[in-house]
């Protein structure tokens, strides 16, 4: 399927969902909840952390460790689902600030290193599996500058491509010590859930496909990296109508 109809496809969806609202605060609440557990697994799966979605559900409802799971891994979940309250909480806005982007990391990261939390790098760093380059340290707050300064013409574009772009630009940036791509996916679905989307998931079993629209992305070719987030945002919808007739059965 082409790049247009499969944002042809996002948008019936959309209508269907648009057809369930308003929720009412059971309802939002209830989902919420449900893509905290989901979002929180999936985004720290993709980087290795090895948190089963059952055991992050354990951490972040009950506050028990996991035995023999590293310290680390516990801190990402927490501060994952930290940094998802500050997703819904900035969601009524119609805009994303610098300071937005660094709060999502600060809040993520902080129990991890403190002092990195919240900051751009100072070192240089190598991607693994890319020849790909990111900016240097001194070049980041330009770069950054320049990021937040083209998301009002990206906003004119489809949600869809709007979100992709961002997440692909800041990981281009890789603005981060470490966390990059966790604060990637939470701002892209910042930016779903401002324009009305649901919350979007990458499942790991496809971490591959992922890695490799990111890769061919940084080419200079965006097309690679919208089809794929288009992709993952349809069947997030499907999902998610799934749940909406599930809350609704009487």
């Amino acid at each position: 399927m082409n790049y247009e109809n499969r944002l042809a496809d996002n948008d019936k969806l959309q209508e269907m969902i648009r057809a369930h609202r308003p929720l009412d605060a059971y309802e939002i609440k209830q989902l919420k909840e449900y893509y905290r557990i989901g979002l929180t697994y999936s985004s720290n799966a993709l980087e290795g952390n090895s948190l089963t979605e059952s055991e992050t559900k354990v951490v972040l409802e009950d506050g028990i460790t996991i035995g023999g799971k590293p310290l680390k891994d516990h801190f990402e979940a927490i501060g994952h689902s930290d940094a998802f309250d500050l997703l819904y909480n900035l969601a009524d806005s119609q805009e994303i600030t610098e300071n937005d982007i660094l709060g999502l990391h600060r809040l993520f990261y902080y129990r991890i290193d403190t002092e990195s939390a919240g900051k751009y790098r100072e070192r240089n760093v190598i991607i693994t599996g890319t020849d790909f380059t990111p900016p240097t340290p001194t070049e980041i707050p330009h770069a950054m500058q320049e990021f937040i300064g083209s998301m009002p013409s990206l906003r004119q574009l489809h949600p869809v491509e709007y979100a992709a772009l961002l997440h692909l630009k800041l990981a281009t940036i890789h603005p981060f010590i470490d966390g990059n791509g966790r604060t990637a996916r939470l701002l892209m679905n910042l930016a779903l859930l401002q324009a009305g989307f649901t919350i979007t998931i990458i499942p790991p079993i496809i971490r591959g496909d992922y890695i490799s629209a990111l890769r061919d992305s940084n080419k200079g070719n965006d097309q690679p990296f919208i089809s794929f987030i288009s992709c993952c945002i349809w069947e997030s919808q499907k999902e998610y109508l799934r749940l909406l007739k599930s809350l609704d059965r009487k």
